[in-house]
């Protein structure tokens, strides 16, 4: 699933071009892409139609679109999961068989969602405030994240502190801190010389900041690169793909030398995924 920084990259591209456009024509071309839209395929077509969509939003990897009428001023949002391959793409698509939903705008653009593994999808939502921001009701309970400007670093290493477990569980729960994943996990433990396996409970205050540091910041600088594409699955709206993966310190570089002392980086298996480390730089906790 694409991470934060991939994720605000599509973000800004849909904020860019299709802000303050309405609505005009909607095609639902595969079921699974709103299964999570309970009430079906006809009634998310029924309440986008004639719409305006008036902003985009993201929290961690929830990526959303807010519509509204002037009848309603209360809006509603367009959520977007995109799963493990799901693009939103201006214009044409490069494969038809992999179009799942449509959408014409009043400028003749076409907002396509694209999902080749169909693990994404699309649902209408009610907004709902929480801590003073406007949310989509499914979003309500992601925490946020690193690079929000409401953060609260200190209160996520309370939390932190409390927590019996390894910290690379904690950073993956997006109900603690949200957007980090496998990828920006195993990168901001290796900037802050941590092993993954280490109990959060066991580290210090100090070194959880910089550990929460690290992580805005490995995706500050993954951001600027437009995020990190494995293959041709993760492209922001024009179909470009990111190319942070070229800067990566750890993750995927098993048996290659560390960039800082030289070691050679080893991969151990985490909750059905894979961490990446160095052994001299972010030793195993023993026992």
């Amino acid at each position: 699933m694409p991470e934060l920084p991939e994720v605000e990259v599509v973000r800004r591209g849909l904020a860019a071009h299709v802000v303050g456009r309405t609505i005009t024509a909607v095609r639902v071309h595969h079921p699974r892409a709103v299964r999570r839209h309970e009430a079906g395929p006809a009634d998310l077509t029924a309440r986008l139609l004639d719409m305006t969509i008036t902003g985009t939003g993201r929290r961690g990897k929830y990526l959303w679109l807010t519509v509204g009428d002037a009848a309603d001023e209360s809006g509603a949002a367009v959520v977007v999961h995109l799963g493990m391959s799901g693009q939103m793409l201006l214009g044409g698509v490069p494969n038809e068989n992999h179009l799942r939903i449509a959408v014409l705008l009043d400028d003749g653009t076409t907002l396509s969602f694209v999902d080749q593994r169909t693990f994404g999808g699309w649902m209408v939502a009610d907004l709902v405030t929480v801590d003073g921001t406007d949310v989509p009701v499914p979003v309500a309970h992601i925490a946020r994240d690193p690079l929000d400007p409401l953060f609260d670093r200190d209160a996520v290493v309370k939390v932190l502190r409390g927590k019996h477990s390894e910290i690379k569980r904690q950073l993956l729960d997006q109900t603690v801190v949200s957007g980090i994943g496998n990828i920006y996990a195993d990168e901001a433990l290796w900037r802050a010389k941590v092993n993954g396996a280490r109990l959060a409970s066991k580290l210090t205050r100090p070194k959880l900041a910089e550990l929460l540091d690290a992580a805005a910041a490995v995706m500050t600088d993954a951001l600027g690169q437009g995020g990190t594409s494995f293959d041709s699955l993760y492209v922001n709206v024009n179909g470009e793909s990111g190319y942070f993966d070229r800067s990566l310190d750890a993750y995927g570089r098993e048996g290659e030398p560390c960039r800082r002392c030289g070691a050679i980086m080893r991969r151990d298996k985490f909750m059905n995924r894979s961490s990446f480390y160095c052994p001299r730089c972010q030793p195993r906790p023993r026992g």
